[in-house]
């Protein structure tokens, strides 16, 4: 359990101390005034990433040069500093030089808003970050794989695009340490796939109150074999695109209501009860990896549900989830009772409602 929270110099917050509930946190107020802003920095000081931006400067406050979020997880205090470029770690005050040594420590982390509808009608970019996601948390050499993975694809790019004539043998290189790194990332959401599905199916069920059969299917660009030599056999379509036709910065997500696409053929409301599925999913797979449910981060969520999809998403939670809740108001939560605290954000004040 996260205990407490310790804000400096973090987007509109000049300093900030909360002490959050073992059960249920909730900030409340009107748009804009930083209760959003608190649950980032939950995510931040656990997974050392925004789901709101991944350009680091735009999460310090305007005028410092540093931000600083501390907080207490179990018998841990983690400690986050950054600049622009610079970002330093540590955890019981001592200082960890690698960030894989800070999040082998620190806590997981599901986080939920009203962007999860995009898992449906968006492109493959979200359905792959709801997969990187989970897995970056879940198998330790998932995130260095990623990373080196994405830093090869952008220089491939690159010298795909930078020349007329193309220099093969530079891009053959970038080939081999992109093959190396994809195998890990597809291996690993293939795995994570077949762990989510039996959840999925199960949770959209309850949720949606009907029969019908949710399945997921892990749709790599890259089916078997090396990518290295996947990519030699499409050297005309890169030639005439100039950007790399093939690896797992293409993969997709297939989501399926009984045989049928969900993202084309699912109403408005089975939509939203298979994102909801797809992220309680994630909770008991994190939970399942972990021995421990993960933190549950939502963003204004409840408003946007009725009665039977908010009590079915409370109850579906794995057991001992500790949640943060952001809400414009509490009338979403007449009726239902409520274990927790609630604090009111206003231009970035945060003060405890009794």
């Amino acid at each position: 359990m996260l205990t407490d929270l310790l804000l400096r110099n973090f987007r509109c917050f000049d300093e900030c101390r909360v002490k959050l509930h073992p059960e249920m946190t909730v900030f409340t107020g009107r748009n804009a005034q930083g209760k959003t802003s608190l649950m980032e920095a939950v995510c931040v000081l656990l997974r050392l990433q925004s789901p709101r931006t991944s350009n680091r400067a735009e999460v310090i406050r305007l005028g410092a040069k540093t931000m600083l979020i501390e907080g207490t997880l179990g018998e841990k205090k983690l400690r986050c500093a950054q600049s622009a470029t610079i970002r330093r770690l540590a955890i019981d005050g001592s200082v960890c030089g690698r960030s894989a040594e800070y999040l082998s420590h620190s806590g997981r982390v599901v986080w939920m808003d009203h962007r999860d509808m995009n898992l449906l009608r968006g492109s493959a970019e979200h359905r792959r970050r709801y997969l990187d996601f989970a897995a970056s948390q879940m198998f330790p050499e998932y995130l260095k794989a990623l990373r080196g993975y994405d830093r090869a694809l952008r220089g491939r790019n690159h010298v795909l695009k930078r020349d007329a004539v193309i220099p093969w043998r530079q891009a053959d290189a970038f080939a081999k340490v992109m093959d190396e790194f994809a195998q890990v990332i597809i291996a690993r959401r293939s795995e994570l796939v077949g762990m989510l599905q039996p959840h999925v199916s199960r949770l959209h069920g309850e949720l949606s109150g009907g029969s019908e059969q949710a399945l997921l299917n892990y749709a790599p660009s890259l089916a078997e074999g090396s990518l290295h030599d996947r990519l030699n056999e499409l050297r005309e379509d890169e030639q005439r695109n100039r950007q790399t036709a093939a690896g797992p910065h293409r993969d997709d997500l297939t989501l399926m209501l009984n045989d049928l696409d969900a993202t084309s053929y699912a109403s408005e409301g089975q939509q939203r009860s298979l994102a909801l599925a797809l992220k309680i999913a994630q909770a008991h797979a994190l939970e399942h990896a972990a021995g421990t449910p993960p933190l549950l981060l939502l963003d204004d969520v409840f408003g946007e549900l009725d009665a039977h999809r908010r009590r079915s998403l409370l109850r579906l939670l794995p057991a001992g989830t500790q949640k943060v809740i952001t809400t414009t108001n509490l009338d979403w939560a007449q009726g239902d009772v409520m274990t927790g605290q609630v604090y009111e954000v206003e231009a970035a004040k945060v003060q405890l409602v009794e």
